[in-house]
This record gives structure tokens, C-alpha cells and sequence, in this order.
């Protein structure tokens, strides 16, 4: 027996690879998670505004070349449990359209393969994974679901109550924002044992107690409980070879401490990250797939979204002194607006902002900037994230560079419903007790938000039911080979406009259904 051979190697332990590989631990078969990064270190700077912002400690130090040559550090971490250790924890369903075909001003979000009806029950048993904090009916675009939220809403803090008071004043239907957290509360008191403490560190921090309902946290410590189980860290994957017929991947080369290793599976599941998974597939590139793996479709690569994202800090006229922001969000224009009759997008709110990070990205507004000024800025502000739907365009893509390095080509496109949206929030600023203004937080987790933000990339590995036009099948398998799969974000057909972490989790699970019935 070989003992680098499993039933099942794993690339990668974010929300999809995480997910699915506690999804299959019971079924008793052997499986391989590939890391390339380590643990986190729990630290003091876990919660330190200034190291994981301004001096961006746990962000890659990898560089990427945008589609001119020009060099970014790209807003990404690898760790176990991928991205999820700084992520927001916003955990949305896309809405029942999302799944179909929807006009925008700047063309057509094409339909999925598969129906939400399909995914429902997915995203039931994803939001009983993740601890999903929410209240039904509240969200006036909310798709239908057949389970109540597992756990109730996060509460609003007093300040944030009174905008969710005056906005329904004003005819809009703000809702508790769905959270995945380890949160025990009663009538807005948190619990003596509750894991979370509702500090102002969650959004974009990692969690130093272990309260975010992150991969690592749900899936991959109640995963290695398991014998079957083995997780290999700072594991980078090269490539993936096949065998002579190129039907069926066969190694999996990995450089680990300097040292080549190789690896196999029955089956393959690549869940890098979108950019990440399609570069892996791209390297893989032999005889048999001359223009990369699984990429006789010329889909790899392509299609690459990230959503139109805004962060905006508003100030308040009265003192804001909430330290857990989080919790509430508003979807009246999520498909269009009187005025507007295309889709303009999401609102949520973010973290609270801290005079550390002020100081890094406004000089422009206080050219001296004392820290008292800018501790007392941050105590009348008030922190949003809006996020508006890309559309799939084929040339918006990875590929690589002669060196083998990451190569984004990414052309904004589909921009003026998210502008009309930022103009909606600024009407309802006054409403809110907010000065006119909406101002950029453009060092939000720790990035430039247009090419270097890629928390919500997804759509480069695209699936559906014709191989001429996707990579991957309805299940995620690859069109071109046999033992295949990919579970992250890269088979999404479009994103629409809340963050994609529920659909890559509802998915991970649909998929283990079907490598349970495989493997049988």
C-alpha cells in the first residue's frame, strides 16, 4: 500500500475544502488535506487595528502583476481555514433570482445551471454548520426557506437600533445582518460562557478566542478528530499530473519545507480559491491538456468576479460608542429602485472604524491628524460596505506570467448601479443624524479595494451542462476528467451581490452528497 495514496485528497481548507472535508470524515475513508499555509498564531496583534490593517502582518507577501505589468500585494491570507479567519462572517443566501437570468444596466447576469430550489436545503444545513445568527421574514428579498435561522439575530447596540428605527421611519426594511458566530446572548446581554464577547475585533480580525464561525474553527478541528483524517500544512501544490490517457489526475506535486513530495487520490478536490484554483489548473498544463487541466473549454482563468465593493465611513452628529457594529443590513435596492430599474446592490454595515487605521488612510482630510482627534473622529463614525453585482466578462481573467506568477486582468464593468447605489445611502443620512458625507475607507482590510481586494473572488472554473462553454460539470466535477472536482468559489456562473461564503459552504455539502453516492 502507498502510503501517500488517499481515497480523497483536498487542496486547500477554507469554507469549500474545509466544509467538505468534514462533510466526508464519517464515511471512514482516507483523506488528505493540502494546506500551503500554517495555523495562525494566537497573539496579542490578533486584535491590533494597526497590525492587521495598516501594517497588513498577516496578509501574503506574495506579489501579483495586474493585465499592464504593474506589481500589487494582493489582500489575501493563507492559514488553515483560508480566508474565513479574517472574513466578516456576513453568511447571506443568494437571493431565488440570482439564480436565473437578470438584466442589468450593464448587461446580463447569465442564469445557473441548477435551481435555488436545488440549493435550499443546502443552504439550511449550511446555516446549521456555521451558527448562522438571523431573523426570517425581516429581508424583503429574502428567498424562501424551509428552516427557521438556527440561532437568533445578533442584537443591535443602542446607536444602531435607532438607525434601523429611523430607516423604517423612512419606508426602507433594514434586518439583523446573518452572522456565523459563536455568540450566546439574552435580551442584548451576552452570556458568562458565551465564546464570543462582542468586541470590537471581529470584522476582518482573526478571532483570538475562537469565536467566528471560521473553516477552521467548525470544520477542520471536529474533522482531524477523525483517524482518517490527516492535514498536511505549509504545503504548496506545483501541479497535478495525469495519467497517460489524461483522463483521471493521478499526483498531486507538492514542495513542503524545500522538499519535493507527491501525493494521490481516488478523487481530487481543488478548493484554492478562485484565482488560486484556476492558476493550479493553468500550471498543470502537459500533453494531454496543452492549455492547462480541465481547460479544453478555454473557461479556466475566465470569467473572474469580485463584486463592486465600497467601504464608507459616515459620521454621525451624536457620539457613536457601539463596539460590536455588524448587525444590520438593508436590501431595498437590491433589484432596482423607483428611480432606477436595474438591480443596484447590498448594504451592510462593517467594524467599527479605529482612529489607528484613520490615521493610515485619511490624511487628506486632517493633514496633522493627532491621535486625539482622530480617536474622537472615530467616535462619531458610523461604517458601511456596499456591494454591487460584476458581471462575468471572459476577458476579466487569470493567467500567468512567463515566471510562472499570478496575472489578473480585471476591468471594472457594470458600475453605475453600484454609484446610485452609494447615493442612496447618502440620502439616508440625515435620517440617520449623519453629517452629508459619505468617506472612502479605502485601507479596509488592509487593501486596495478594485484589483488587490479578493475576498469575494469567485466565477474562474465556471460550471454547467455544456463542456463547450464550462469547465466543471452540475456536480463540479470536471468536464475533461474523471476524479476531478472543485469546491471554492470558482464554479460560480455569476455572484450576484452578497458575499459568496454560504454558497461556496451550501455547495461543499451538495457536492459531499454526490461523492457519497460516488464512493458507495
Amino acid at each position: 500500500m502507498n502510503p501517500n495514496h488517499y481515497d480523497i485528497v483536498i487542496i486547500g481548507s477554507g469554507a469549500g475544502g474545509g466544509t467538505l472535508a468534514l462533510s466526508l470524515a464519517p464515511e471512514g475513508k482516507r483523506i488528505l488535506i493540502i494546506e500551503r499555509g500554517d495555523f495562525l498564531r494566537r497573539e496579542q496583534d490578533n486584535w491590533n487595528p494597526s497590525a492587521v490593517f495598516v501594517q497588513a502582518k498577516y496578509q501574503s507577501p506574495e506579489i501579483w502583476r495586474d493585465g499592464e505589468g504593474r506589481a500589487f500585494r494582493p489582500g489575501i491570507q493563507y492559514y488553515v481555514g483560508g480566508n474565513t479567519k479574517f472574513y466578516g462572517a456576513a453568511l447571506l443566501r443568494l437571493r431565488a433570482e440570482d439564480f436565473g437570468e437578470i438584466l442589468h444596466h450593464g448587461g446580463v447576469s447569465p442564469a445557473w445551471p441548477v435551481s435555488y430550489a436545488q440549493f435550499e436545503p443546502y443552504y439550511c444545513a449550511a446555516e446549521a454548520l456555521f451558527h448562522v445568527h438571523g431573523a426570517r421574514g425581516a429581508d424583503p428579498t429574502e428567498p424562501p426557506s424551509s428552516r427557521p435561522y438556527p440561532y437568533p439575530p445578533v442584537s443591535h447596540e443602542p446607536r444602531i437600533a435607532e438607525l434601523a428605527t429611523a430607516l423604517t421611519g423612512e419606508g426602507l426594511h433594514p434586518f439583523p445582518l446573518p452572522l456565523g458566530i459563536l455568540l450566546d446572548e439574552h435580551e442584548g446581554k451576552v452570556d458568562r460562557h458565551s465564546p464570543c464577547i462582542r468586541c470590537d475585533a471581529f470584522d476582518g480580525f482573526p478571532c483570538l478566542l475562537g469565536a467566528k464561525a471560521d473553516a477552521q474553527t467548525i470544520c477542520l478541528e471536529p474533522a482531524l478528530t477523525y483517524p482518517n483524517v490527516t492535514l498536511l500544512t505549509n504545503a504548496y501544490v506545483e501541479k497535478l499530473g495525469t495519467d497517460a490517457g489524461g483522463r483521471n489526475v493521478n499526483s498531486v506535486h507538492v514542495r513542503r519545507g524545500g522538499a519535493s513530495e507527491i501525493y494521490s487520490g481516488d478523487i481530487v478536490v481543488v478548493a484554492c480559491g478562485a484565482i488560486n484554483s484556476a492558476a493550479l489548473l493553468l500550471r498543470s498544463a502537459s500533453p494531454q491538456h496543452p492549455t492547462g487541466l480541465a481547460n479544453s473549454s478555454d473557461v479556466v482563468g475566465r470569467h473572474y468576479m469580485r463584486h463592486n465593493n465600497s467601504a464608507f465611513m459616515a459620521v454621525s452628529r451624536r457620539r457613536n460608542d457601539t463596539v460590536f457594529q455588524k448587525t444590520l443590513a438593508i436590501n431595498d435596492y437590491y433589484f432596482g429602485a423607483p428611480d432606477w430599474e436595474y438591480p443596484l446592490g447590498h448594504i451592510q454595515m462593517l467594524g467599527k472604524s479605529h482612529g489607528a487605521t484613520m490615521a493610515a488612510e485619511l490624511p487628506a482630510w486632517l493633514p496633522f491628524h493627532p491621535e486625539l482627534a482622530l480617536s474622537e473622529l472615530a467616535g462619531h463614525a458610523i461604517d458601511f460596505w456596499l456591494t454591487s453585482e460584476d458581471l462575468p466578462d471572459p476577458a476579466n481573467r487569470v493567467t500567468l506570467a512567463d515566471d510562472g506568477g499570478i496575472v489578473l486582468n480585471l476591468a471594472p464593468n457594470n458600475m453605475e448601479g453600484h454609484h446610485r447605489l452609494r447615493e442612496k445611502l447618502r440620502e439616508m443620512l440625515d435620517a440617520m443624524d449623519c453629517h452629508p458625507h459619505l468617506l472612502p475607507r479605502n485601507l479596509y482590510l488592509g487593501k486596495d479595494i478594485p484589483i488587490g481586494g479578493t475576498a469575494h473572488q469567485n466565477g474562474t472554473i465556471r460550471f454547467g451542462s455544456d463542456p463547450a462553454t464550462s469547465a466543471l460539470d452540475v456536480n463540479c466535477k470536471a468536464h475533461d476528467l474523471d476524479n476531478l472536482y472543485v469546491v471554492d468559489a470558482s464554479f460560480f456562473v455569476s455572484c450576484g451581490a452578497v458575499n459568496p461564503s454560504l454558497t461556496i459552504i451550501a455547495n461543499a455539502l451538495r457536492v459531499a452528497d454526490h461523492l457519497r453516492q460516488r464512493m458507495r
